[in-house]
């Protein structure tokens, strides 16, 4: 092999390692804060819970909380993540006596507060249901936060595709970590009392 085919195909390996590096970096577009490898996720918000208070990251600084983009026509994936942290929550016992879970609605249209307040109250006490005031506010929540959602039509209607996991965020509002139904009870409660041990 002459060293001139030598050269290109180097030339050509370098040239894909950027391509595929420049790919990963455009569609995993996770901004990281500068140094301490945190992503980028979570912000301020307010909405109305399902009481008609006003919940806002403010409100909630001083103490970590949990934070799910669901809704309530949901047929497996948010009852099944809201009975598995309502398992986790009561296995930590007096630990997690304070901490709080969210329920923000993706389907505002059918979610009304009576209607999230009667889903949230099938599970544990302490998970509340969130409302955006409007699409614009829920766009604006779900980007801070890098959820997904989006409107499915059905033959019966329509159903929601949304993000599945569950966002933790400390005591000071910076993104903790997610939790899994995929994860085993062991994993989360472990995760969950390392974020109540965090100050």
């Amino acid at each position: 092999m002459n060293a001139l085919k030598i050269v290109r195909l180097t030339a050509w390996a370098a040239i894909a390692i950027i391509t595929v590096a420049l790919l990963y970096v455009l569609l995993n577009p996770v901004d990281r804060d500068q140094g301490t490898g945190v992503a980028a996720i979570g912000g301020p918000f307010r909405l109305a819970d399902h009481n008609g208070q006003v919940v806002s990251n403010e409100s909630l600084r001083g103490k970590p909380y949990a934070l799910f983009f669901g809704f309530t026509h949901c047929p497996d994936v948010c009852p099944t993540a809201m009975l598995e942290i309502s398992n986790d929550l009561k296995a930590l016992g007096n630990a997690a006596q304070d901490f709080r879970v969210f329920f923000v609605t993706v389907d505002p249209a059918r979610d009304t507060a009576a209607l999230l307040k009667e889903y949230a109250g099938s599970f544990d006490p302490r998970i509340t249901g969130l409302i955006p005031k409007d699409e614009a506010e829920l766009a604006g929540m779900a980007r801070t936060f890098r959820a997904i959602y989006r409107k499915v039509d059905t033959p019966s209607g329509y159903t929601m595709d949304h993000t599945a996991s569950i966002y933790l965020m400390d005591a000071q509002g910076a993104f903790f970590g997610t939790l899994d139904s995929k994860e085993t009870p062991a994993v989360r409660q472990a995760k969950l009392k390392r974020l109540l041990e965090r100050r």
